[in-house]
């Protein structure tokens, strides 16, 4: 993959540098620090290339596998949104998603190891416990990824070990049966290299309340429960020192834990009285499977060729423990089913000491089968031509351009281009940055027909959609000092020809041929290009490393969003965008000290969020979270024993209101946990 421009960044906000004694024992995931301040860290987001990060001129924001394991992250969600201000999670009856910068998470592309996850399940299914690093590009990246990356980009790379076996297996158990147990097993023996590992979550039910927004009582949970196995591999064979080929798959499977005899209160409209009926039916399950393979020959040592076929295959089902309809209990409805195929080839080529050139071609080919949205096959392809060039114009000036060539099967030909400009000086370094976003309507959008007879409404689907486009701009001034770095971003996001829902005329029911829906639906409607949308904000993080073992870092991020949509008479209704937040701010301290084979981490962890607005329930309280960790490492010849314990949401934060509320948070309150690291290397 090969460019982009986009800038936000906020690479302080304490996730890239830990403190260390100086005597202690260097981990795999311990980053080496120039006092304090990790300026070597290495990062391929950006540029697609590998370059040292405060030599980028496409700065990217960091968080790496120590920052999740002190902050005692068990899930990517909880990573991004415990240290990084610019995301945050939205959690509710229909499941998790993610904003990044106000932009939810249709328009955030989600990779890992550069490649693309489909789907509807991206990051749960990422086993945190192998990961090295996240790498967050805010803002457009479309000329280097593509489609989706309007709103930014989060990069997923997992842990190589550098060492002959290295195994490790990793237990967190919390309240409300929350359970996280991972393994992994890197094996390398002459020039075969194993990497495993397996995943297994589960949480219970719970509630907050069991009263409704109607005042009636309600068995319904406030957070549903479920289970989660996830299991990868894959091997990398060393032909030389020049040529390598990996193979790999993976395989995850989640299923809800809806409680089988709980109940609630509906108002039946005939008898004006409340009726007790049961709350649910069915559990839902996600199951995904990938596989591929890939080639990389190194021309020279800073010139490669790189290619990769890989596929992502996404199925959703309803297995009904209750009778629905003409659905009995035991059976499996399979509600969507999408395949994703890319194939890519890429090359990199350092010419002088001046340039160095990316560029590439990629496929994709996209399936979409649905009983829910009665589609048999919906199928589109597309191709992608991308360049992109990075010129160190003089002493200190560097800049990135690049430009990506696009024809859709449905939307044909189309152009993103970018432009990013860095000047370093001492320790100040500016950036500036122009990137162009670009999403093709998804399959869904497309083709899909719902028939909600309870609400009466009949959707249809639109082939005559536009691809969603943005602007994107962003500047950037990053200071290091010594112990104290500190960074300012200003960014603006401006979105058009957004996708939504729009109801039809009585011209537009009669000339689609859908007079006959108009018997037993209110409504007919259509998605359309019909929002258009603006996010500006500003970004400032700062970290200090103190002195004594002791770091401090934080961030904080706000946000003005506005979401417009057009009206029947051509004027446009404003709103903020839907789940955006004006404000939030992470803040960590820690203390870390060693002696000898023992290594003493504490940790206190704050995140503060202001309301978050929802386009049905209005606004969300704000809140705010704090942790306490502690780590405790042993070093013992091959073995590492890390115990930890801990409290977290320490002042016992909860959104008991109603529920069906927009709430703020799903947390069940105050909690102590315990968790084991054991790691065998050699």
């Amino acid at each position: 993959m090969a460019l982009v421009a986009m800038v936000i960044s906020f690479p302080f906000l304490g996730t890239q540098a830990q403190t260390f004694h100086k005597k202690s024992t260097v981990n795999k995931d311990t980053i080496q620090t120039i006092e304090g301040y990790n300026l070597q860290q290495v990062v391929v987001t950006g540029t697609g290339t590998h370059r040292r990060m405060a030599d980028s001129p496409v700065p990217v924001s960091v968080i790496t596998a120590r920052d999740i394991r002190q902050a005692h992250a068990t899930t990517l969600e909880e990573a991004l949104t415990k240290l990084s201000p610019n995301i945050s999670i939205f959690t509710n009856g229909m499941g998790t998603s993610i904003s990044l910068n106000g932009i939810n998470e249709d328009y955030v592309l989600i990779l890992e190891n550069g490649r693309r996850l489909a789907g509807d399940n991206r990051y749960t299914r990422i086993n945190v416990a192998n990961i090295k690093r996240i790498e967050i590009l805010n803002g457009a990246a479309s000329a280097l990824y593509g489609s989706d990356a309007i709103g930014g980009v989060i990069n997923i790379i997992t842990d190589d070990s550098k060492n002959s076996v290295d195994i490790q297996s990793y237990t967190h158990y919390t309240s409300k049966d929350r359970l996280t147990q991972s393994v992994t097993a890197d094996v390398t023996v002459g020039p075969l290299s194993s990497y495993t590992s397996y995943q297994r979550r589960q949480a219970g039910n719970w509630q907050n309340n069991d009263i409704d927004e109607n005042g009636q009582h309600t068995d319904k949970p406030t957070s549903m429960g479920f289970y989660q196995d996830n299991v990868a591999q894959r091997f990398v064979l060393k032909a030389s020192d020049r040529l390598s080929f990996s193979l790999f798959g993976s395989w995850y499977d989640n299923e809800t834990r809806r409680p089988k005899d709980a109940k609630y209160f509906a108002y039946d409209k005939k008898t004006k009285t409340y009726k007790e009926k049961n709350a649910y039916t069915y559990d839902v399950r996600h199951e995904t499977y990938n596989y591929g393979l890939g080639a990389k020959w190194q021309l020279a040592p800073k010139s490669y060729l790189d290619a990769e076929f890989f596929s992502d295959n996404f199925t959703s089902s309803y297995k009904y423990f209750a009778k629905n309809g003409a659905n009995e209990p035991g059976t499996t409805l399979k509600r969507k089913q999408t395949t994703y195929y890319n194939a890519n080839v890429k090359g990199v080529f350092q010419l002088g000491r001046s340039n160095k050139l990316s560029v590439g071609l990629e496929y994709v080919n996209e399936q979409l089968r649905s009983q829910m949205d009665n589609i048999d096959l919906a199928k589109m392809y597309t191709v992608s031509l991308y360049a992109q060039d990075e010129i160190k114009i003089v002493r200190g000036l560097q800049a990135v351009v690049g430009l990506r060539y696009i024809y859709n099967e449905n939307f044909h030909s189309h152009a993103t281009p970018n432009v990013a400009l860095m000047y370093r000086w001492s320790g100040l370094s500016l950036r500036a940055a122009y990137a162009s976003g670009f999403r093709t309507p998804t399959l869904s959008q497309l083709f899909a027909t719902d028939e909600a007879k309870t609400s009466q409404r009949y959707t249809a689907g639109n082939p005559q959609l536009k691809p969603e486009k943005s602007n994107f701009w962003s500047v950037n001034a990053e200071w290091t000092k010594g112990r104290v770095s500190v960074s300012a971003t200003g960014f603006i996001n401006d979105v058009r020809d957004m996708i939504n829902y729009r109801t039809l005329s009585d011209e537009e029911i009669k000339s689609l041929g859908l007079e006959d829906k108009l018997k037993n639906f209110t409504e007919i409607r259509q998605r359309d290009n019909v929002d258009r949308a603006k996010t500006k904000g500003v970004s400032v993080n700062l970290h200090v490393n103190a002195g004594y073992g002791f770091t401090l870092g934080g961030g904080y991020t706000f946000m003005d969003t506005e979401a417009q949509t057009r009206q029947k008479d051509g004027s446009f209704l404003s709103m903020p965008i839907d789940k955006s937040i004006k404000h939030a701010g992470n803040v960590n301290l820690a203390w870390t000290h060693a002696w000898d084979f023992y290594t003493l981490n504490v940790r206190l962890q704050g995140r503060i969020q202001g309301q978050r607005w929802s386009q049905t329930y209005g606004y969300a309280p704000m809140f705010q979270h704090w942790d306490l960790h502690t780590s405790h490492t042993f070093h013992l010849r091959h073995f590492t024993l890390e115990p930890g314990v801990g409290v977290e949401n320490i002042f016992n934060c909860i959104d008991d209101r109603p529920w069906n509320n927009n709430f703020s948070t799903l947390n069940p309150g105050r909690s102590v946990y315990a968790s084991l690291v054991v790691r065998f290397s050699k």
